[in-house]
């Protein structure tokens, strides 16, 4: 069994050493000792603030191996995707174009510079130590993070999205950052990714990326092909995401080109289809309806676990071993989401 919670500063060290085998430019965990410890002291503060209204929080977890003690995997969400500033996207838009004379009308796919996603909570950090041999966990880790959204809507805001990684080759060249971004940052697409360290919500991506649209037909072929694809390293989180109920296609990100997936909080099945229910232990007799995601219902002591669940529509019959995981007893509420 896993468990996800909170990260405290005692996973630093494990952090650091998850952090050091990551592919560079495909994920978005903290890689260094310096930016791994402010993302955890940023997320200890978060769970431990009381905001009327989502602003600077960043919400940090870690999938845990109940038996070992391991850390297995991290998963972040913050509060506010331009917490520290604009976050800017690559809007997929439609211009067009029409010529009275020559009774001639087309339109053409064009990139449009935009901060719309700036009010939105952000998921990120998604990062599994065995991702290919994951099997359910990978979907515990990245659904807890909404599951958590669900039981304090109150720290995020009503829209959420993803960015997924875009195609880079293995010596992490991106053909979109070729055909674009280079023009204007004159660097290697790994230097500009350690240069801003992830973020796209950095005051020289305005101050150096095209203000005006960008026509698509006029990019080389293979960064046509590359825009809204996403990395083999991503294809995992893209599937638990879409299943969800995040969809893509409205924007990309402005380096890779890889997808943005996005969703009104109503469409996620964590919010739709989750309910709470009471504690209850679980006897030799009870028959379990099958797998659930199941969360505590407090904010500052957070725990998810996947596991079976058994009773009625009002009731959780949890096993010792997921109550112990859930630091929950009889009779304590838990929200409960099927698999």
């Amino acid at each position: 069994m896993y468990v996800v919670r909170p990260v405290e500063a005692a996973d630093i060290p494990a952090l650091e050493a998850m952090a050091n085998v990551v592919t560079p430019g495909v994920h978005t965990l903290p890689r260094t000792r310096a930016t791994i410890e402010l993302a955890v002291e940023r997320s200890v503060a978060s769970f431990k603030s009381q905001p009327d209204v989502p602003t600077e929080e960043s919400y940090f977890f870690v999938l845990q191996s109940v038996k070992e003690g391991t850390i297995a995997g991290t998963a972040a969400i913050a509060a506010t995707a331009g917490a520290s500033g604009t976050f800017f996207a690559f809007r997929n838009d439609v211009l067009s174009q029409v010529s009275r004379d020559l009774n001639i009308s087309h339109n053409v796919h064009a990139l449009t510079l935009c901060s719309d996603l700036t009010a939105c909570s952000q998921l990120s950090s998604f990062y599994l130590r065995n991702r290919v041999e994951a099997g359910d966990e990978a979907a515990l880790l990245s659904r807890t993070r909404l599951l958590f959204a669900a039981v304090a809507p109150h720290r995020f805001g009503e829209k959420f999205f993803a960015s997924m990684s875009g195609i880079t080759d293995a010596n992490g060249r991106s053909p979109f950052w070729e055909a674009l971004g280079r023009k204007f940052f004159q660097m290697d697409f790994l230097e500009a990714e350690r240069m801003i360290e992830g973020a796209r919500n950095r005051t020289l991506i305005v101050e150096l990326m095209p203000h005006y649209p960008v026509y698509v037909p006029l990019l080389p072929g293979d960064a046509q092909a590359a825009m809204g694809q996403v990395h083999t390293e991503g294809e995992l989180p893209f599937h638990i995401l879409t299943d969800e109920g995040f969809q893509p296609d409205e924007y990309i990100d402005i380096f890779d080109g890889g997808p943005i997936l996005q969703a009104h909080k109503n469409a996620l099945r964590s919010f739709s289809q989750s309910a709470i229910r009471t504690v209850a232990a679980r006897t030799n007799d009870d028959s379990p309806s099958g797998e659930f995601l199941v969360a505590t219902v407090r904010e500052e002591r957070f725990r998810a676990v996947m596991c079976a669940v058994s009773g009625q529509s009002d009731l959780a019959a949890l096993d010792e071993q997921a109550m112990r995981a859930l630091d929950v007893a009889p009779g304590d509420s838990v929200l409960c989401v099927k698999l």
